[in-house]
């Protein structure tokens, strides 16, 4: 496939791939990748794997304070959603919401629309009274929109600790674009994975993106896999393999590809070399402190009004107010 006929086709994969993996020094790939049809399948699985404490455990805080977080704002809410996926917590907070409002807009914004059209449907089938009206954007690279019903605030959702994914100055910059399109009173109710403690070990953070069954592993190369695919390079898949570390200085698990020998990979013209052991870093996922937190809140004008903490106290759920 010619450079310039996949640069027609999906110019964002193309830039991200050879800008990440032609870097000096570490090679990397935005996680934003791992999202195609197959990849979002592949994340729904590692949601209910036994070691994935951490859907479980939003999910908890959800049940236990759902009517608190919806009526906080004091007025009717729209709930609008980033990197919704299939929305299956997101049902929850829906739920609550229409025991006090007549009907409920639910914008969700990812950017799979297999997993929004999931979304859609099961949130119709399963909670009347909710309007869905999805939107397939990626929100760290492109435009997307919030709708606002007359008389209501906008209630946005980050959850899943997919903030944690990004540096911290990548973390300001989604929640400074977000803030962008929220009026002052209106509230962010952002996930967030904690640091690990005498309740949470090491062990129990990289057995969480290590499974025993493998499904990690399975996505994480698959985001190789989606380069052959889109773009028509070549990767030999079986020759990279799936590494989880803890990475204490940044507070953060870092997922990896080692190259299990030396060899060269061809991406649009490009000739990438990898030496036996080298990496390519996928994704980090940092984990929080209360300090850090509430200066990544800070720094986007939020305020933190409101956290629940699960019942391991491993997870929180700050309701933070745009300011």
């Amino acid at each position: 496939m010619a450079a310039a006929d996949i640069s027609l086709q999906n110019e964002a994969v193309l830039n991200a791939a050879l800008t990440g993996l032609t870097a000096r020094g570490q090679k990397s790939l935005p996680p934003w990748l791992f999202y195609d049809e197959a990849g979002s399948l592949l994340f729904e699985q590692i949601t209910a794997l036994p070691e994935y404490y951490l859907t479980r455990t939003e999910r908890e805080v959800f049940v236990t304070h759902a009517d608190e977080i919806v009526t906080a704002l004091g007025a009717d809410v729209t709930l609008a959603e980033l990197g919704a996926g299939s929305a299956a917590k997101t049902g929850v907070l829906l739920r609550a919401a229409t025991k006090f409002q007549d009907e409920v807009l639910y914008q969700p914004i990812d950017i799979s629309p297999s997993a929004l059209d999931e979304a859609a449907a099961s949130i119709a089938e399963r909670i009347p009274g909710v309007k869905v009206e999805p939107q397939v954007a990626n929100y760290i690279t492109e435009r997307y929109d919030i709708a606002r019903p007359k008389g209501q605030k906008v209630l946005a959702l980050y959850i899943g600790s997919s903030i944690g994914n990004f540096s911290p100055s990548e973390a300001v910059q989604i929640l400074s674009n977000l803030r962008q399109h929220l009026q002052v009173g209106d509230a962010l109710l952002l996930g967030t994975d904690l640091s690990p403690s005498v309740e949470k070990s090491v062990d129990t953070l990289l057995a969480a993106y290590d499974d025993a069954a493998g499904v990690t592993a399975a996505f994480n190369l698959n985001v190789l896999a989606r380069l052959n695919c889109e773009l028509g390079a070549d990767f030999d898949v079986a020759a990279f393999a799936h590494r989880a570390r803890w990475n204490q200085g940044c507070s953060r698990i870092e997922m990896h590809l080692e190259s299990l020998i030396a060899q060269t990979v061809h991406i649009a013209g490009e000739t990438i070399s990898f030496a036996a052991g080298e990496t390519i870093h996928t994704e980090n996922s940092h984990k929080f402190t209360e300090a850090s937190l509430q200066q990544l809140l800070g720094s986007a004008d939020f305020s933190a009004s409101r956290t629940f903490l699960s019942p391991t106290k491993s997870f929180a759920v700050t309701l933070a107010v745009a300011v």
